[in-house]
């Protein structure tokens, strides 16, 4: 292959993946707006028309400027790529620092630094003037910064060492780097699964143990009979960045964690709760997490070796706009392994929809192992308070939701456990 026709491969890819997140996200906003006027019949005992409205209108809200967000990143991409950021930049740092790990270092640092500020302003709007505007948001800009500059330190902290470490293994280990690389990535993922609840979740949020005896005794019950061990139950001041509910498990091992968010537990009763936590539940049971982290692994691990073998290419540097004969050693190898993670999702959107049913696939088994612990009735009230609250569409477009949807439609959701 040339260089001049992976090019022309590279811009195919985009402009068919660009267009058909276009044509999906047309078909989400006029799907729901042909649905607006109406409240589901599954759900128009216990949803009124004005909150379907305004989740209609939330959802479109989201869509619409997703729909500028497309574009941006886009143009992002083809700038820094074909348009010779990464190239300029690489050759900056080639200049300033004489060792070619630093290079390589500060080559990419550099990259996700200035593409993290110039996608700032879209996350910011997103948060103080989409969730605002219905109701959502309750960040202060001070913690907003208080959230970047954290986020920063720990990316420092964790990120730099695992980078060195890995353009070093590039640079050093010969033809079979990939496999050292994705043993270290291996090992790093499953250090921060365990670290995260107890190290890193706290740096963010406050975490009090449950102190309400009932709901405990409840849950206790509930998880002796499903054979569940955790380090304790926790409920999250999420309420001080989002009116949205949520609860999940976190960890690895003996540090798991299950964590309430405060804004679910103020809202459902303890039946509903403990129907929410017998599905999340349902994923340890069924070892969802397990098997989402050996494919994720498996996946690394392909990646990984792809990218071994198109850096021997210079049409693959050519071809996305950089000159490889001006890089050596880590600097080289940092800019192929910027270029190859930003083109990725490109070349990777059609596998999007086989992503999402295996979530799917998994969410219909966790509520089918709820239904089997608690009162599928129970879930089926509490996820319709979860909707409410959360303002989820109830009618996104079908297809559209089998591209991009890890969790069922409301209405296929709510009739699958019906069924049960």
């Amino acid at each position: 292959m040339t260089a001049t026709q992976f090019t022309y491969l590279f811009i195919t890819a985009l402009l068919v993946s660009t267009l058909t997140k276009l044509w999906l996200a047309r078909r989400h906003l006029s799907y729901i707006a042909s649905h607006r006027a109406q409240v589901p019949a599954a759900f128009s005992s216990k949803i009124n028309l004005a909150d379907h409205q305004k989740a209609a209108d939330y959802t479109s809200a989201k869509t619409r400027f997703s729909l500028w967000g497309l574009a941006y990143d886009t143009a992002l991409l083809l700038i820094f790529t074909l348009g010779g950021v990464i190239q300029r930049v690489a050759a900056h740092c080639n200049e300033w620092f004489s060792s070619p790990l630093l290079q390589g270092v500060a080559t990419m640092v550099f990259i996700l630094m200035l593409y993290s500020a110039l996608e700032a302003p879209f996350n910011w709007y997103r948060i103080f003037v989409i969730e605002a505007k219905y109701g959502f948001n309750k960040m202060t800009l001070k913690l907003y910064i208080q959230d970047a500059l954290k986020g920063m330190l720990v990316g420092a902290l964790l990120g730099l060492p695992l980078l060195a470490g890995v353009l070093w293994l590039m640079g050093r280990m010969g033809e079979y780097w990939w496999l050292y690389v994705w043993l270290v990535w291996v090992t790093f993922n499953l250090l921060i699964l365990f670290i995260y609840p107890t190290f890193i979740a706290p740096m963010f949020n406050k975490f009090t143990p449950l102190q309400d005896d009932t709901v405990k005794a409840r849950i206790n019950a509930l998880l002796a009979r499903c054979g569940f061990t955790s380090s304790g139950l926790f409920v999250m001041d999420g309420s001080k960045r989002s009116a949205h509910g949520n609860a999940y498990f976190t960890g690895f091992g003996k540090s798991k964690r299950i964590v309430f968010f405060d804004t679910l537990l103020e809202r459902l009763n303890i039946s509903e709760i403990e129907a929410v936590l017998a599905h999340e539940l349902g994923h340890f049971k069924h070892r969802h997490v397990l098997k989402r982290i050996i494919s994720t692994f498996a996946m690394s691990l392909g990646f990984l070796w792809l990218l071994a073998v198109l850096m021997q290419h210079d049409w693959f540097y050519l071809g996305l706009g950089v000159d490889p004969t001006t890089d050596s050693g880590q600097a080289s190898t940092a800019v192929a392994l910027l270029l190859f993670f930003m083109v990725l999702p490109v070349f990777s959107f059609l596998l999007s929809p086989v992503m999402s049913a295996y979530s799917r696939k998994h969410e219909f088994e966790a509520d089918a192992y709820a239904a089997q612990q608690t009162a599928a009735g129970e879930l089926v009230n509490a996820l319709v308070k979860l909707y409410q609250d959360n303002a989820a569409t109830l009618t996104p477009d079908p297809l559209y939701s089998k591209f991009y949807d890890s969790h069922p439609p409301a209405a296929v959701r709510i009739a699958h456990l019906q069924s049960l």
